[in-house]
């Protein structure tokens, strides 16, 4: 099945912003509807959303529109739990698979296809945004690392990845600094809405 799927974090806590940062407003949406948007308007075949912390609240911000949810009981473990919950809820075969923060609402449709069409005429099957030379969001991972992502120990994170398999790393510079702007504090949220 030549399927790109995305896979959407957001249950992380928030812890500093002091409130759910996926609920918060964005344009005329919130952060999480203004990113299953981006993903769902782009070349990606199917989404699911990661959910964990405020699940029950995002959920019924998301009821209505065309993705997959799981749920991470670990979500308390850090990212990569939410990252190995997303991979075992992808089907037996695909092409391959985004790895999406939830807080980077400014990541376009154009972005994502960009990386879809790098991935597909390359033979790298790692495929990694770059903006001013530094390495940004979202991963585009390939099936054939799967079982290898699922093995990731917590303290290694998803980045252990590319340092893993550096030959199977293809960088694509992208004209867009959202691939490096997320939202952590009310300060990145200011300047994300005054973009």
């Amino acid at each position: 099945m030549n399927e790109i799927w995305a896979i959407i974090l957001a249950a992380g806590e928030s812890k500093r912003m002091n409130s759910p940062k996926m609920l918060l407003p964005y344009k005329d949406k919130t952060i999480i509807e203004k990113v299953i948007e981006n993903v769902t308007t782009s070349a990606v075949n199917n989404t699911i959303v990661v959910l964990g912390s405020s699940a029950d609240a995002i959920q019924r911000r998301i009821s209505d529109l065309n993705v997959m949810l799981c749920y991470n009981e670990n979500y308390r473990e850090g990212m990569l739990s939410s990252v190995k919950c997303g991979f075992s809820n992808l089907p037996g075969k695909y092409e391959a698979a985004f790895v999406f923060p939830g807080d980077h609402p400014g990541i376009g449709p154009g972005v994502i296809n960009m990386l879809i069409e790098s991935f597909r005429s390359s033979a790298k099957k790692i495929v990694i945004p770059l903006f001013g030379g530094q390495r940004g969001h979202p991963i585009l991972i390939d099936q054939c690392y799967r079982e290898e992502v699922m093995r990731l120990k917590p303290e290694e994170g998803l980045r252990a990845l590319s340092v893993k398999f550096p030959g199977d790393v293809l960088e694509v510079n992208v004209h867009d600094p959202a691939v490096l702007n997320d939202i952590d504090t009310i300060e990145d949220y200011m300047n994300q809405l005054n973009k």
